[in-house]
């Protein structure tokens, strides 16, 4: 794209606002950022990293001023095109040098700015013996508090806690004329008339860029428990989920296919990952004996526990004492009785040990290119998707041998009341440059490469499309929406208005990630 003079004005502006050091306005590093782990965009015009509150507000006022399209973006994790334009022309706004923290132990609230991750997050509060009630999506590594505030996710601490959005108290929230909004007028509640916000949660960034986050502190439960059971069907797998949830016994569970069990989910990284994990497993154990014997069990069921049955279900259960999370193993046991049957608790023992995984599954467990789709479900409605989308699956399994793609699925609840179904797609395709980037030269040197494969690549766009279709059949809703998912097509007319009237309100211009959920 050529650069005009319009161009070098607002570059000009914005490193002489926030230096040169903070814009990145040519090189590879824009491949870098024109990329999500699915598809590959435009360069944006350049990219700003803004260190402080401050020059964020400034950047946006001078993108604001000059007309420029503001996109922002978080930990970078994102495969729904929440952070990719086809357009190009745009600043994005890197938010992960806004990573200060401050933790009000009197008030039980910590205050992170947009860029801190949940692995650093967990970190400083693990010092104090303190967590926030949702504390991360398995991607927390990576992951910013903000990215996944803008998205809406789940993962650790949603069975009882709820997802990301439920645990924020307010924000602190840049609009599109550089003005900082405060989301709440009360430090203690974010409940002070009507719930501001809310509306910020799930917004993608259409409607400001979050700066500052507030969330809610709780004591950790130093002990646990770890449950794993198996399935041969899928409705008994969901029969036993939905009775978890109800009954909120666990902090978090997740389910997975034979599939993602064998591949995606259930592979080690090497030897030195391994002995990561036992010494993990020995330091968190209720003493070092129980860590032991843990450890032989682990081995002995070596890769049995990832092939035991079409579906297996991880429960991580945690208790103020040994007595309290053994009691709720128990109480779980007691429900799936007759359900599933118990097996080694290999995976959701790694899984507490290591919560935040490096970011080794974007790509497939043989070098594959990988996107997930998921849909939030109605209980009443999973069974009858499951079935759908395996007749999908089943009318296409022709051309996905020929074409090398290959799908597995995972589950997790997003609470009581909802029923998370997600689908990974596989395909033989060459890296972008944000995998590239994101996993690096030692790690990709073991892996196997593939060459550009449109054909593939097409056949998995449109098979994405088609899976999406069928979720909207069955009435899904969907978190970390993007460009991916629709949205204002579900909307009621009053409901589509009051938004459009929002949006023109706090961004007049239409600046503010245009495209995204559909405004």
């Amino acid at each position: 794209m050529a650069t005009t003079a319009h161009d070098t004005t607002i570059l000009a502006a914005l490193q002489q606002a926030l230096g040169t050091d903070a814009v990145i306005e040519a090189g590879d590093r824009l491949d870098y950022f024109a990329n999500d782990v699915y598809r590959s965009g435009a360069r944006p015009l350049a990219v700003v990293r803004p260190t402080s509150i401050e020059a964020l507000q400034e950047a946006v006022r001078l993108c604001n001023e000059t007309g420029v399209a503001m996109v922002p973006r978080g930990g970078g994790a994102s495969y729904t095109d929440g952070y990719v334009r086809q357009e190009g022309g745009h600043v994005l706004f890197d938010t992960g040098a806004l990573d200060t923290l401050e933790i009000d132990e009197e008030n039980a609230i910590v205050t992170c700015e947009a860029g801190v991750t949940w692995a650093n997050l967990k970190a400083a509060l693990d010092a104090k013996g303190l967590r926030t009630p949702f504390w991360g999506p398995f991607s927390g590594i990576a992951a910013t508090v903000g990215g996944s505030v803008s998205q809406n996710t789940l993962s650790h601490g949603t069975t009882m806690h709820g997802i990301s959005a439920q645990s924020v108290i307010s924000m602190d929230v840049v609009l599109a004329d550089g003005s900082l909004l405060s989301t709440s007028a009360s430090k203690a509640t974010r409940f002070y008339g009507p719930d501001l916000t809310g509306l910020f949660t799930g917004d993608c960034g259409i409607f400001g860029i979050k700066a500052r986050i507030r969330l809610p502190l709780l004591p950790v439960l130093p002990k646990f428990e770890c449950l794993s059971y198996a399935f041969d069907s899928f409705a008994d797998y969901h029969k036993a989920s939905r009775k978890a949830a109800l009954a909120r016994l666990d902090d978090s569970h997740f389910g997975l296919d034979l599939a993602l069990s064998q591949g995606q989910i259930g592979r080690q990284e090497g030897v030195g990952a391994r002995l990561k994990i036992a010494a993990d497993i020995l330091r968190k154990a209720p003493n070092k004996l129980k860590g032991l014997a843990q450890l032989v069990k682990m081995a002995l069921a070596g890769e049995d526990a990832m092939k035991a049955g079409a579906y297996m279900c991880h429960f991580i259960l945690e208790g103020a004492d040994q007595d309290e999370a053994t009691l709720k193993a128990k109480q779980l046991r007691r429900l799936l009785d007759g359900i599933g049957r118990e097996i080694a608790n290999s995976i959701p023992t790694f899984v507490h040990s290591v919560p935040f995984a490096p970011l080794f599954n974007v790509l497939g467990p043989g070098g594959e290119r990988w996107v997930p789709i998921h849909g939030v479900l109605a209980h009443d409605q999973a069974v009858a998707f499951d079935a759908a989308f395996k007749a999908l699956i089943e009318s296409r399994k022709a051309e996905m041998e020929k074409l090398g793609v290959w799908i597995g699925t995972m589950f997790s609840p997003t609470g009581p009341t909802g029923f998370l179904y997600e689908v990974a797609l596989y395909w033989p395709e060459d890296r972008t440059a944000y995998h590239k980037a994101t996993l690096g030269e030692e790690y990709l040197g073991q892996q196997p490469q593939f060459a550009k494969n449109p054909d593939a690549s097409a056949f998995v766009d449109e098979l994405k499309e088609a899976i999406i279709a069928v979720y909207q059949e069955y009435g899904a809703g969907h978190f970390q929406l993007g460009r991916a998912y629709p949205y204002q097509q579900r909307l009621s007319v009053e409901a589509k208005s009051l938004l459009s009237a929002i949006k023109s309100e706090l961004d007049p211009k239409g600046l503010m990630n245009p495209g995204a959920l559909g405004f």
